[in-house]
């Protein structure tokens, strides 16, 4: 199997850790950075050039696209497809991923719980608007924030306001969401692969912090899933079309609340805590896509 790895950065845990993976099983292992590739629209169909060349194209393609770059690695990934690449994850599920509200919208359309949650570029309305999703203390989102960058607690009305008064002068969109005073600064990631979790920890924030990323401070430990959490999960990747997610949960009256689905969820921590090898779960799941398509193309061939 050819498979290619899109990453900007081969030394990064999880690239490094899908390369080795992938090349322990003998596949043909190539690692592609997306912002080096082009897309030409020659008066056909777009094709991706390579300093100049066309891309030797492969059978399956495992996109790890930053937030940074997320409609250039959208484009690229996008192409792929069209090529006929096996990709996973798609370019449309990527895409709904990134956007956090849109993909609370769906996923709750599918009955699966999210927080309460708002969107606004103004500062009109906002005291109605709080009302609607609980009221202070309430949790403030910037659209693009990664690993609880981005992710401030507003605990009282006027410093919200005081915040959202400096994030709307600097143009940015602000999300408001409920804050789940239950949870205490507890959530769970569960790795999605092929449709089934494979991983899943339970994240505590330190002391003083609300936010319970690893990258943040925050401590983990593995934890088996009820059924109605690994369930929620399983749904939640699906509903957005991902073959490989991390989906974060918070627990209400011991009922899973979805906060948001990763679609380039980081390996370490995971690995680290669980000892679940989850690379190579999404390498055989690649290698499950590769046959199953290859049996496509013989059955239409014969």
């Amino acid at each position: 199997m050819r498979l290619m790895v899109l990453s900007r950065n081969g030394t990064l845990y999880s690239t490094a850790r899908l390369l080795r993976s992938a090349r322990a099983k003998a596949h043909d292992v190539t690692l592609t950075d997306p912002t080096e590739l082009q897309l030409a629209v020659l008066g056909g169909a777009p094709r991706l050039l390579q300093a100049g060349s066309p891309l030797a194209l492969p059978d399956v393609v495992l996109p790890r696209i930053g937030a940074s770059i997320t409609a250039h690695g959208v484009t690229v990934v996008r192409a792929l497809e069209q090529a006929g690449c096996a990709v996973l994850n798609g370019a449309d599920a990527i895409a709904l991923s990134r956007d956090k509200v849109r993909s609370l919208e769906v996923l709750g359309r599918a009955r699966i719980r999210v927080p309460r949650t708002l969107s606004t570029r103004t500062l009109a309305g906002l005291e109605d608007a709080l009302a609607l999703i609980g009221g202070t203390p309430t949790i403030v989102k910037l659209q693009n924030g990664t690993h609880g960058v981005g992710t401030m607690l507003a605990e009282t009305r006027q410093a919200l306001f005081a915040l959202a008064e400096t994030l709307a002068a600097m143009g940015q969109t602000l999300i408001l969401q409920e804050f789940v005073r239950e949870a205490r600064g507890r959530d769970v990631r569960a790795f999605v692969v092929g449709g089934k979790v494979v991983a899943a920890m339970l994240r505590v924030a330190p002391k003083g912090e609300f936010r319970s990323n690893l990258h943040r401070g925050g401590t983990g430990k593995q934890v088996v899933l009820t059924r109605r959490f690994r369930s929620t999960a399983e749904r939640s990747a699906k509903v957005l079309g991902l073959d490989v997610a991390g989906v974060d949960m918070l627990a209400s009256r011991g009922e899973p609340i979805v906060l948001e689905v990763n679609s380039s969820p980081g390996l370490e921590g995971i690995e680290e805590v669980t000892q679940v090898d989850v690379a190579a779960h999404i390498v055989r799941h690649a290698e499950a896509v590769f046959r199953g398509r290859r049996r496509q193309r013989r059955r239409r061939a014969g």
